[in-house]
């Protein structure tokens, strides 16, 4: 018998499951140490029951395994015998063990299964995994176009008044605008536009009432990589103008930075 042939008679399924004969145990143990394709083949006979066995197993009911070997027990009779005379009787062998060969048969159609098995728990896990990322895509569109609402609210308010704060020589370019509420005194920034702070520095806002600067709270520029949009500060009544400076985080009582914009009421 050539290797392909071993391959393909069932013979490695009933080695690697424990229902080979004797003799068929034999006959694989040569053919692995001649063909390494059979090997090979064997190893993934035994790797894919393996597999099965872990991702599909189920406890059975201790009453199965006493039914199954009743059952074999009653169809597998060895010796049958017929009556021939009313004196006489003669024995007919059963010799060929048909039911290793279903069972064979058997064990191609489980590995097959393995393959689709195996295929459709990937596609399970797959469509899973993308259907948490969408729903998590999901809530962060949400959360954002709550921002975005909040942010309108003020932008649009009747009450709000824009105060435009433009780069002075520390940086030109930098600008920040400010939304004073008129009816409540409210003071919101938008510090989009200001350059990116240095490690350990922040923004401070300063307003300037009676020609004096006044903390207005320090500024959060980013947060987890994002530019952070409209955010509230301290409330002030009257106001002259603001001004952003740069400071150390932990801020100060009165301005030590460089001042980076400014823009009068």
């Amino acid at each position: 018998m050539e290797s392909k042939e071993i391959i393909l008679s069932g013979i490695l399924e009933l080695y690697a499951t424990g229902l080979a004969s004797q003799e068929e145990v034999n006959e694989v143990q040569l053919y692995l140490q001649q063909y390494p394709e059979v090997a090979n083949e064997l190893a993934q006979i035994e790797a894919g029951i393996e597999l099965y066995a872990k991702t599909f197993s189920v406890q059975p009911n201790p009453l199965v395994k006493e039914k199954i070997f009743l059952r074999i027990n009653k169809e597998s009779t060895v010796e049958k015998v017929f009556k021939l005379t009313d004196t006489s009787t003669a024995k007919i062998i059963s010799t060929r063990p048909y039911w290793k060969f279903a069972t064979a048969a058997s064990v191609a159609l489980l590995l097959g299964s393995i393959a689709i098995n195996i295929s459709m728990f990937n596609q399970r896990n797959k469509t899973a995994t993308n259907l948490e990322q969408t729903a998590k895509e999901l809530a962060s569109l949400k959360e954002e176009n709550k921002l975005i609402e909040g942010d309108l609210q003020i932008v649009q308010s009747k009450y709000s008044k824009p105060v435009s704060l433009h780069g002075l020589d520390a940086a030109p370019d930098a600008a920040a605008k400010i939304f004073w509420m008129e009816n409540t005194g409210e003071v919101y920034i938008d510090p989009s536009d200001l350059p990116e702070t240095p490690k350990g520095m922040q923004y401070q806002l300063w307003a300037i009432v009676d020609g004096k600067p006044v903390d207005g709270g320090m500024i959060l520029t980013s947060k987890k990589g994002d530019k952070y949009r409209i955010q509230k500060m301290k409330t002030f009544g009257k106001v002259e103008a603001f001004a952003v400076t740069l400071e150390t985080q932990s801020g100060n009582t009165a301005p030590k930075g460089p001042m980076f914009v400014m823009g009068k009421m």
